[in-house]
């Protein structure tokens, strides 16, 4: 596979506390985590039919102390209810979710808001862009929770990035129609393909 052929999937934040059940909880992301863990499960069987990725990695939001991103009377913009705590169970990744074919976790937003996966550090500080650099990927796949926040924003990141990126919306939970449908334009002006 040359470096122009390879891909990578990205996974956002398909965490407890985006599923029903969490904090901050969106509508079919229990859903969503079981589809992404069976797209991650044939990809590590490299069986007939499984997805040519060269790796696979996941977000997550990973909060101490975000400052004004966490209020008690949020306005669901740029202020939310306390949400994916260091360790909490809303951290977690979604049980339906099995981590292990991972290549690596980027977590986001210790002390900030930190929408975009682009912003995440793996364990060594290595930040995504520079990950995925340095394994020659070229392209990548995004999908997770919440279409029209950190999924949006990753997608749009990885484009400024220099990468072709195509959103697995099938593979999304979003926040609401309207601003999911919002999302995905901007997403398409930007040159995100929607497969």
């Amino acid at each position: 596979m040359s470096s122009t052929e390879r891909r990578a999937l990205i996974v956002v934040d398909v965490q407890n506390d985006f599923c029903e059940g969490g904090s901050l909880p969106v509508a079919g992301g229990a859903e969503v985590a079981y589809r992404i863990g069976e797209l991650l499960h044939r990809w590590s069987e490299r069986g007939p039919g499984a997805p040519t990725y060269a790796a696979a990695v996941a977000t997550k939001d990973h909060h101490i102390d975000p400052g004004d991103h966490f209020s008690n009377d949020p306005d669901f913009v740029t202020t939310w209810p306390r949400h994916c705590l260091v360790g909490s169970d809303g951290v977690a990744f979604h049980p339906n979710l099995d981590p292990q074919p991972f290549d690596a976790i980027f977590h986001k937003g210790e002390y900030a808001a930190a929408y975009s996966g682009f912003e995440g550090r793996d364990h060594d500080g290595t930040s995504l862009a520079d990950w995925l650099r340095s394994r020659h990927v070229a392209r990548v796949d995004v999908c997770g929770i919440a279409t029209d926040h950190c999924v949006r924003a990753t997608a749009l990141d990885a484009v400024r990035e220099g990468f072709e990126v195509r959103l697995l919306s099938h593979l999304c939970a979003g926040v609401t129609p309207e601003t999911t449908a919002k999302a995905l334009e901007e997403m398409v002006a930007a040159g995100v393909e929607i497969g």
